[in-house]
Formats: structure tokens, sequence, C-alpha cells
């Protein structure tokens, strides 16, 4: 007696992609789900800038300084005033190898004075990296 295969199974010839495009659709919703909860920051309507302007800044270690509407000044989310800014960045400027920038984010109906005062503030302890954030039009 002779066993023999009658024929061979046919070559799949194509790709099923359906568990990828699965994997691809869960994945993107997971991030667009989690993208809103990575910046929690205070709320702030930023001036706007011209696209063309707006330079990627290079990766760099930075303080942020907010200044809200009711113009309240926060060091990271911690609300200070004047006088303990005064000290927190006299300790950053103190900071080895280099202090870190410092980013400025505030308030675009804000008094000038007020981004000003924490300007010279700035200004007093020699951090010559200062950004002002903008929002981009």
């Amino acid at each position: 007696m002779k066993f023999k295969r009658k024929s061979s199974l046919p070559a799949v010839t194509e790709l099923n992609i359906t568990p990828l495009m699965d994997l691809a659709f869960s994945l993107l919703i997971i991030f667009m789900i989690s993208t809103p909860l990575l910046e929690q920051t205070i709320p702030i309507n930023l001036p706007k800038q011209d696209r063309s302007a707006a330079n990627s800044r290079p990766e760099v270690k930075f303080q942020v300084i907010s200044i809200d509407k009711g113009g309240r000044i926060f060091w990271g989310k911690q609300p200070v005033d004047l006088v303990q800014l005064d000290g927190l960045l006299a300790a950053l400027a103190l900071e080895k190898p280099e202090p870190p920038a410092v980013s400025l984010r505030a308030e675009y109906t804000l008094p000038y004075q007020k981004v000003v005062d924490v300007i010279d503030a700035v200004k007093r302890h020699n951090l010559t990296k200062l950004h002002l954030d903008t929002e981009v039009k």
C-alpha cells in the first residue's frame, strides 16, 4: 500500500492585517485619551505668535513661572509672592554646572507691569536664559 497525499495545501498568499489594525486603533485611542492628561499646568491664555516665528527650542532644563489672570505668581504649581519668588530665584541661580532657563507664562490680559516685575526679579539674579511662552496662531 502506498500512502500518498493527493495534493498539498495551498500557500496563503494574503496577510491577515485585521489584528494589526485593531492594535493600531487601540493604541491611537489610548494616546488620544492620555495626551491631554500629560500637561497639567496652570490654565493661562497665552499671547499669540505667528507660526513662522515659532522656532523649536532645544532640549534645555528649565523652571516654569506662571502668572494667572488674577495676577497670582506660581513657581511650577506652587503659588508664591514676589518676596518668595526672589528667594527661589536666588537658589536657582546657584545651581551648578549651569542654572536652568526660566520659562515665563503670563495671561495676555495682565497689566504689563506685573510681567515686568517678574522679569526684573529674574534679571536681578543674573539668570540670562528667559523664555516668554506664547501660543501659536
